[in-house]
C-alpha cells in the first residue's frame, strides 16, 4: 500500500483509494495527504507535521473530537474564539475546543493558528523539510502536555515515512517569500 501511495503522491493525484486492508494510520494518511500538501504550500507548515499531529491528535481521525467536531487537531477554544464549540474531558473536564464544519476547515485553521501565534514563529525560520526541529519546537513551545510529543510526533513520521509528502516544501517557501 506504501508503494500505491507513494506512487499516486509523485504523480500528482490528490486523492488516495482507502481500502479496507489499510491500516487506520495508512487510511488516514490516504484520506488528508493531499490536503496536508495543500497546506504546506500555503502556510509553509511541513505536510509530515500536520499529517503526523493530526493522527496523533485525532486517534486517526477516530476520536470523539474527530469525528463529532471535526477537529483533528486537538485545537481549544482559547481567548477570542467565536467560533463553533464542542466539550471534552482532557487536562482537565469539560474543556472548549474548537468544532469545525469540515475536515478541511480543521486542516486550514491549524496551519492558521501555527502562522499566527508568536509562540510558533520560530518554527517558520526552519528549513520546511526539517520535521524534526518542527517537532521539537511545537514540544517547546507547548502545542502538548506530553513530554516525549516531540519524539512521538517523530517516531510516527519515519515509521509511516510522512517526510515523503515535504518534497517540494522548499520551492514553494521561495514561491510564498517571493509574492
Amino acid at each position: 500500500h506504501r508503494i500505491l501511495i507513494l506512487l499516486l503522491v509523485a504523480t500528482g493525484c490528490s486523492a488516495l483509494k482507502v481500502t479496507p486492508e489499510m491500516s487506520p494510520r495508512e487510511a488516514y494518511v490516504a484520506r488528508y495527504a493531499a490536503m496536508a500538501r495543500a497546506e504546506m504550500k500555503r502556510s509553509g507548515v511541513p505536510a509530515s507535521i500536520t499529517l503526523a499531529q493530526g493522527m496523533l491528535e485525532s486517534g486517526n481521525g477516530t476520536s470523539r473530537l474527530a469525528v463529532k467536531g471535526r477537529n483533528h487537531f486537538g485545537i481549544k477554544c482559547h481567548k477570542g474564539w467565536e467560533g463553533r464549540k464542542i466539550y471534552e474531558d482532557d487536562d482537565r473536564e469539560h474543556e472548549c475546543f474548537r468544532r469545525y464544519r469540515s475536515v478541511r476547515e480543521s486542516y486550514r485553521d491549524h496551519s492558521d493558528f501555527l502562522r499566527t501565534r508568536t509562540r510558533y514563529s520560530a518554527l517558520f525560520e526552519l528549513e520546511p523539510d526539517d520535521y524534526r526541529g518542527w517537532a521539537q519546537g511545537l514540544q517547546k513551545a507547548g502545542y502538548a502536555t506530553n513530554p516525549k510529543y516531540a519524539e512521538r510526533l517523530t517516531a510516527l513520521i519515519e515509521a509511516e515515512n510522512l517526510q515523503r509528502f515535504d518534497r517540494g516544501a522548499k520551492r514553494f517557501a521561495r514561491a510564498r517569500a517571493s509574492r
